[in-house]
């Protein structure tokens, strides 16, 4: 039988439920068992992907179309289980399947309630991750212990152990010890608060996972395990870390995580092999050069918004020993200064997706200014479709061209809306999603980089490339080095004069992990290296030559 990890969390929110629960999965494949990873997330809205980017952050996208919560983006980064559209469920999804079958009439006239009926529902999508093949299903609950809307999801996982044998159950806790600097101490007392309400539910935690700034010691933990009732070699502290979010894993080793999730759950694992995790974690604490990259974009104060972005970006740094020094710039800030002055000194500019018209002609202005200075510049999303507009307007001569989306009169939509998009009423998973093919043209940059003719990547958007000017920007240099199977859609352009110049239409940064960066940030780091050692170089030489 499968075993079933639930990952809860304590005191406050953002304390890091999603990577830790991705950390304890890739110790538990590095052991050789199978794991599957599920977030349960207590809003009401079906899925994250009409929510407000300041709100929710960033949308992540599986291959099956799925639009799910970023804490999956930790899940595929940390480990290799297949994500599908039952490894998110929200409680809108939830109240919307019993619903359904209540007006199909499938509960016979009975009273529908939570209980029974909801927390049925929620067990029913966290069992059904258990098929044969699998040794551990891993699920994280979103919210705080305490949250009025996450209670259904508690009792229901109070109740599993019930239902399949407590042997095979074990609950983890993540909390905070905050550290006073007034009275000089960690305070333990939120934690045990936060278990005491877990308690309350039912739920006793089988191991306590702490976040702390600075290491608390034995006295800490000792007493947090005894007023919490836990072992006290179950008690984790889990350090901030000083270097990078991929040190997490090994800080869990250091404490005897795994070992003691193979014992409790007496689990036939193997040795734990981290030999290449340990160097890659070495390149990351020690890198070779640095580059500079600006990432311009309408969300930069919420740095959830572009999370697989900064991951990507520091993913190529790892592979070529490269620290990544990200510079967030306020698309609309380059409406009101000159380009110059906030991109000066930078080795790379990256455009990231979005939606609407706020911050688009501040994004236009950074493309021209990448183009025309030869600034290595990556366009993903909107970032393409930006760059497609700049082109238009300063090479072809476009004066008026745009998106539809942002110009609905517009005399020249290089960007019009997708042909399946026309006539949709609901916003929610509407859009093109999920893995599409796309056939690469030989010869380009895009070609180099891959190392394949097709690829398969995830799209969200609603608007496209106008196949109607196709012609005029090849003709005037921008080369279409990407399309779907049939032709009909541009997927990718760059432009053959400029030292690194390519958009995409999809969305690359989600699929790329710490030890394999996707090719396209490998390759746009890759030349902001190139761009940054040559203009080392022209600085070194003006200095010997003024000297």
């Amino acid at each position: 039988m499968s075993r079933h990890i639930f990952v809860t969390g304590g005191v406050v929110s953002s304390l890091g439920k999603g990577l830790t629960s991705a950390s304890i999965g890739m110790l538990l494949e590095r052991r050789g068992l199978k794991v599957r990873m599920q977030k349960l997330d207590p809003y009401l809205n079906v899925d994250p992907g009409t929510m407000s980017p300041y709100q929710h952050g960033e949308v992540y996208v599986l291959d099956d179309g799925s639009e799910t919560d970023l804490d999956l983006g930790h899940y595929e980064r940390f480990t290799s289980g297949a994500l599908n559209r039952h490894s998110n469920y929200t409680t809108g999804q939830i109240y919307l399947r019993v619903i359904e079958r209540e007006r199909r009439g499938e509960y016979l006239g009975h009273t529908v309630q939570v209980v029974p009926h909801i927390t049925d529902e929620i067990k029913a999508c966290i069992l059904s991750l258990a098929t044969p093949d699998v040794d551990v299903v891993i699920t994280e609950i979103g919210g705080t212990v305490g949250d009025i809307e996450g209670l259904p999801f508690l009792e229901a996982i109070r109740q599993i152990p019930l239902d399949i044998g407590k042997e095979n159950v074990m609950f983890i806790h993540l909390t905070l010890v905050p550290y006073l600097k007034a009275a000089r101490e960690a305070k333990t007392k939120p934690t045990q608060h936060s278990v005491q309400q877990l308690r309350g539910i039912g739920i006793q935690p089988d191991i306590l996972i702490v976040r702390t700034e600075r290491p608390i010691g034995r006295e800490h933990t000792d007493k947090i395990a005894l007023f919490c009732n836990v072992e006290k070699k179950a008690v984790i502290e889990e350090v901030d870390k000083e270097f990078s979010i991929y040190e997490v894993p090994i800080g869990l080793i250091e404490h005897g995580l795994d070992e003691l999730i193979c014992q409790k759950l007496h689990l036939n694992a193997g040795p734990l092999k981290m030999d290449d995790y340990r160097q890659l974690v070495h390149r990351i604490r020690n890198p070779r050069s640095e580059v500079t990259i600006a990432v311009v974009g309408k969300y930069i104060e919420h740095r959830d918004a572009y999370k697989s972005i900064y991951e990507s970006l520091d993913h190529a740094g790892f592979a070529h020993s490269t620290q990544v020094n990200v510079k967030r710039i306020e698309a609309e800030e380059l409406e009101r200064q000159e380009p110059e002055l906030l991109l000066k000194g930078v080795d790379g500019l990256l455009v990231p997706g979005g939606f609407g018209m706020r911050g688009i002609e501040g994004k236009i202005q950074a493309i021209q200014f990448a183009r025309e200075f030869e600034i290595p510049f990556f366009g993903v999303c909107l970032g393409m479709q930006c760059a497609v507009i700049e082109f238009a307007r300063h090479v072809l001569g476009l004066a008026d061209a745009n998106s539809s989306e942002f110009s609905s009169d517009t005399q020249h939509p290089v960007i019009c809306l997708l042909e399946g998009q026309k006539g949709i009423r609901y916003k929610g998973g509407t859009m093109r999603l999920g893995a599409q093919p796309c056939v690469i043209t030989p010869g380009t940059r895009t070609a180099t980089a891959y190392g394949k003719d097709e690829i398969s990547e995830r799209h969200r958007h609603r608007y496209e490339f106008n196949p109607d000017y196709r012609k005029e920007f090849s003709d005037a240099g921008m080369t279409i080095a990407g399309t779907s199977p049939d032709g009909g859609l541009v997927e990718i352009v760059e432009l053959a004069s400029h030292p690194w110049f390519v958009a995409v239409q999809y969305h690359p940064e989600f699929k790329s992990q710490p030890h394999n960066a996707h090719p396209l940030f490998k390759g746009f780091i890759e030349a902001a290296l190139q761009r940054r050692q040559l203009r080392s170089g022209n600085l070194a030489a003006g200095s010997s030559h003024a000297e």
